[in-house]
């Protein structure tokens, strides 16, 4: 198939977001018909871990191992994130950016 990417969920254990992300992400890509596409969820525990893995705090979503999301730096710090949505600050992106993200990936 057509626009195949990579899509990785990384996470640290302390904060709650990762979860609901991964499930938003499968969700929308059913929602696509793009089931056939893998997120894979992977967990730092070290600095230099969330370093070597693209980490910009807990959830960092990687499409082919770039951070689609404003302010995605990469830091060693184990840490959550916050992602500004529609909706005002929240701890993940809503569903409505992930969809637009993805649509916009897989077009492309």
């Amino acid at each position: 198939m057509s626009g195949t990417i990579s899509i990785e969920v990384v996470h640290i254990d302390e904060c709650p977001n990762w979860t609901e992300t991964a499930e938003d992400l499968r969700s929308v890509l059913a929602e696509l018909g793009r089931d056939d596409l893998a997120v894979v969820v992977r967990r730092v525990t070290t600095g230099s871990g969330a370093l070597a893995a693209g980490f910009a705090g807990s959830p960092t979503i990687l499409l082919d191992g770039d951070d689609p999301f404003p302010h995605g730096e990469p830091t060693g710090e184990l840490a959550c994130r916050v992602y500004v949505t529609e909706a005002g600050l929240r701890g993940r992106p809503s569903r409505e950016q992930l969809h637009a993200l993805l649509t916009e990936r897989l077009a492309g």
